[in-house]
């Protein structure tokens, strides 16, 4: 590993009803529009609310990536980055998009969004990049 290794986060926002495929699916479109290979992913990452849902664990499994819960703190801490203004997803979660503030909070306090959000049936997707050389 060089030092200048890129680190995707994939930041998901769902439905209690959505099933792993779906997540899967999502990422993996993400990815492709972002020109990034699977092997550039590092996490998942959503909600703390959402975290233990079997299709999100079941999801970071399939993709073979850490499953990452993002604090509130954090989540709030992303919301000035976030491009897309949800009110739905502000009136519930305080932030305009779950799924660009999971990626942002769970890469960390130098992310970059680098894919807004994208929606298929029950979920969000959207990524952020974590460098990690300096």
């Amino acid at each position: 590993m060089g030092g200048d290794e890129t680190m995707i986060v994939a930041g998901v926002g769902f439905r209690q009803s959505v099933e792993a495929d779906e997540i899967v699916a999502l990422v993996e479109q993400a990815l492709e529009r972002a020109s990034f290979t699977r092997d550039a992913l590092g996490k998942l990452a959503t909600i703390e609310a959402l975290a233990s849902l079997p299709a999100f664990m079941e999801a970071a499994r399939r993709l073979d990536v850490a499953a990452a819960r993002v604090a509130e703190p954090a989540l709030l801490a992303a919301a000035p980055h976030v491009r897309t203004q949800s009110t739905r997803s502000i009136a519930a979660h305080g932030v305009g998009s779950v799924a660009e503030a999971t990626a942002l909070g769970a890469a960390g306090p130098h992310a970059q969004l680098i894919l807004e959000r994208i929606a298929s049936g029950s979920a969000t997707c959207a990524l952020a990049r974590l460098e990690t050389g300096s």
